[in-house]
């Protein structure tokens, strides 16, 4: 994945009603190590990583590129947001155009902060690059994710094979400045 091209990083935090999206900071890394160790974050994702590997390899500031937000909740790291250019992506149809992804740790869900945070993004987004398609891929299995992709306003591109499941790819069409 690449970053977003020219758009300044990082941006302002980002506050919606409940949650802040901000740059990562060093007292996030313990949560970033649940979030990538999470069996049931990683069910649809091929797998978590084992603690001891993300406490050896993750840096004293993790995640911390262009369109890499940390979604907080009460002070408190609960997830994170992404969107970058697809440059690896196994389907032609999501190369080269922004690509949302988002992690909650299990915690979270349930209280709709992944569709908050999802919109806050998807705005900020528009408003530094108006008039760009997203993508988002999923497993078609992951059904929380299909209905957040549904509620966000993606629309079925393709389903293809890829990571040994079948995968949806979404697209959002273009949205200008607000």
């Amino acid at each position: 994945m690449a970053d977003l091209g020219p758009v300044p990083w990082p941006p302002a935090p980002i506050r919606t009603k409940r949650l802040l999206l901000r740059a990562a900071e060093a007292r996030d890394r313990p949560a970033f190590v649940d979030l990538y160790a999470s069996p049931e974050v990683h069910t649809y994702l091929g797998g978590p990583r084992t603690r001891a590997d993300l406490e050896r390899e993750m840096p004293a500031v993790p995640a911390s590129w262009p369109g890499s937000f940390v979604v907080d909740l009460d002070g408190t790291m609960i997830g994170q947001i992404l969107l970058r250019r697809a440059t690896d992506h196994r389907s032609p149809a999501a190369r080269g155009k922004a690509d949302l992804g988002y992690l909650l740790l299990p915690r979270a869900w349930g209280s709709g902060y992944a569709t908050e945070a999802c919109a806050a993004a998807l705005d900020w987004f528009d408003a530094v690059l108006p008039g760009e398609p997203v993508v988002l891929t999923t497993q078609s299995a992951n059904a929380a994710s299909m209905r957040l992709a549904a509620k966000l306003g993606f629309t079925e591109v393709e389903r293809f094979h890829a990571w040994d499941a079948e995968q949806w790819l979404g697209r959002r069409p273009p949205h200008g400045r607000r």
